[in-house]
């Protein structure tokens, strides 16, 4: 329930709050803005199933997971395609953010953050978040953690189901998590994720990585 008291969330400042906060806020969820329609689609896509996934459960357990130990936090950003520093400038920020999210030491792979583009949805704004996201491909892989793009009008195919489409959303959306045992999947299709991966996770991540490709 909306608390009508509730402090407002600034909609494009390009801070970070907490699905609770935004949530609760009155003026972010009720007036229907672009944080708003953020949460919405991570409670309503990525925690939730799909009939085209190709497996049960959510798209996404990882941040249905996240979500339920409040390790997940959301940002908007009014950056447009030529604001390239600022926006660059806000991801290499946003990992100093990831590890500043309190929790239980064993719980820290569960820490994700998600930042929105509503102002970047054309071509030239997805060409530019793209190469935001090549920029810092090694320096996440260094630090074992994982710089995803969503948008729209996405063509990555699903592991499951190539006929599914699973990192399209509202809006372009940058995200950055931890790279986790369970990625073995994502490690087999990438040379320098597999390095990181392995040297994360050398012996199970070993035992994960053969029996996918002995799955098929």
């Amino acid at each position: 329930m909306l608390t009508k008291t509730a402090k407002a969330i600034p909609a494009t400042d390009g801070r970070f709050f907490g699905i609770k906060e935004v949530r609760d806020s009155a003026d972010g969820v009720s007036q229907g803005s672009d944080i708003a329609q953020l949460l919405d689609w991570v409670e309503s896509y990525l925690m939730a199933g799909h009939s085209d996934l190709g497996r049960t459960g959510a798209v996404c357990p990882f941040t249905r997971q996240a979500a339920k130990i409040d390790t997940v936090r959301l940002a908007i950003s009014d950056a447009r395609a030529e604001d390239e520093d600022t926006v660059f400038a806000l991801i290499r920020g946003a990992f100093g953010e990831l590890e500043a999210i309190p929790c239980k030491p064993a719980m820290k792979h569960f820490r994700t953050v998600i930042v929105g583009f509503p102002d970047c949805a054309d071509a030239d704004g997805i060409a530019m978040l793209k190469r935001i996201q090549r920029r810092h491909r090694f320096y996440s892989l260094a630090r074992a953690r994982m710089i995803g793009m969503m948008h729209a009008g996405s063509e990555d195919r699903g592991l499951w189901n190539p006929d599914f489409r699973p990192l399209r959303s509202p809006m372009p959306v940058l995200a950055i998590r931890h790279l986790v045992e369970n990625d073995a999947p994502f490690a087999a299709l990438h040379p320098a994720l597999m390095v990181a991966y392995l040297a994360r996770f050398p012996i199970r991540g070993t035992r994960r990585l053969v029996n996918h490709f002995r799955s098929g």
